[in-house]
């Protein structure tokens, strides 16, 4: 059995579906499906069965065994909100529910593969996966950072598979329910539908409109990296999830709008609440995933884009 948190989520479903291509479906889902049009990401999803988040907890906290031998976890459950500001909630959410589902994979000889991010990094140049990078300038990357902390501290010298993988800037299928916190693509083709226009901020620190850069990466990419991770067990480790290229805000409007084959941009002022807690530049060094023997390429920007976008507007 395979149990995967978050599995009605963005990366969660596409996991699901990646796992389904290998012929995996002894699938447990763990979610919580407050939000129910979360369902929709795994209608097409073969799966043996579904938990809700706090049933789960509740049989971690009670040392309930399952009666399937689990051969992995995939833990993509989290508060992804970047600018979620409860910091109670988010350390509750993020860091001590992926303690106690660490724990009892330590406890149980059980591969955990569990998602970080690469806000650990906040506002930075360097991108190598070494706390002297780590930076975070919100309380949803200091969840992750204090995570990433305790496995180095705790999971060093774990005799089963414990990894994380930092994900970059994620796009593509499944993500309609995150809203706000969808990628930058989704919210460019809904403003070019609605208004013709495609709205970005305007200069930011050394950058200018539009010219923020961010490593964007396709979540088929990200699936495949999980996926390779499983197959090929390997010591305690940290892995950077990106393409190793940043593009420029302004590169992914323009493939939103020749997708489209019209539309404009706009660029809008720079949002207060953004301030000092914004990365204007991020570009994941891959070195590290690399060396531990991941060889595949990576979807292209504008591949990736057309891809998505023949998928959310048909």
């Amino acid at each position: 059995m395979i149990i995967v948190t978050g599995g009605a989520g963005f990366i969660g479903s596409n996991l699901v579906l990646g796992l389904n291509a290998i012929g995996r479906d002894d699938i447990l889902v763990v979610d919580d499906l407050t939000d129910g049009t979360k369902f929709r990401n795994l209608k097409d999803c073969r799966i043996m069965d579904y938990l809700d988040r706090e049933q789960l907890i509740t049989a971690l906290v009670n040392k309930k065994p399952f009666r399937e031998k689990i051969d992995v976890i995939f833990h993509q459950g989290a508060c992804s909100t970047t600018t979620e500001w409860d910091g109670r909630y988010m350390m509750q959410n993020n860091y001590e529910y992926s303690k106690q589902l660490l724990h009892y994979c330590l406890e149980n000889a059980i591969p955990f593969i569990y998602a970080s991010s690469g806000s650990v990094y906040g506002v930075n140049e360097k991108f190598r996966e070494v706390e002297e990078n780590e930076a975070p300038v919100n309380v949803y990357g200091y969840s992750k950072y204090m995570f990433d902390n305790y496995v180095r501290r705790v999971a060093k010298n774990a005799n089963n598979q414990v990894v994380g993988l930092r994900y970059f800037n994620v796009y593509g299928p499944r993500e309609t329910h995150k809203l706000s916190m969808a990628s930058v693509a989704y919210h460019f083709n809904r403003q070019l539908l609605s208004s013709g226009k495609v709205k970005l901020f305007r200069g930011s620190g050394d950058f200018a409109d539009g010219e923020q850069r961010r490593d964007f990466i396709h979540v088929d990419d990200v699936v495949a990296v999980n996926l390779w991770v499983f197959q090929h067990p390997g010591p305690p480790g940290i892995y950077n999830v990106g393409t190793g290229k940043s593009r420029s805000f302004n590169e992914i409007a323009r493939a939103v709008i020749k997708w489209h084959g019209k539309g404009q941009i706009e660029y809008i002022d720079f949002p207060e609440n953004l301030k000092n807690s914004y990365q204007s530049f991020t570009e994941a060094n891959i070195d590290l995933l690399r060396n531990a023997g991941y060889k595949q390429g990576f979807i292209s920007l504008e591949e990736g884009i057309d891809q998505y976008l023949n998928w959310l507007n048909n």
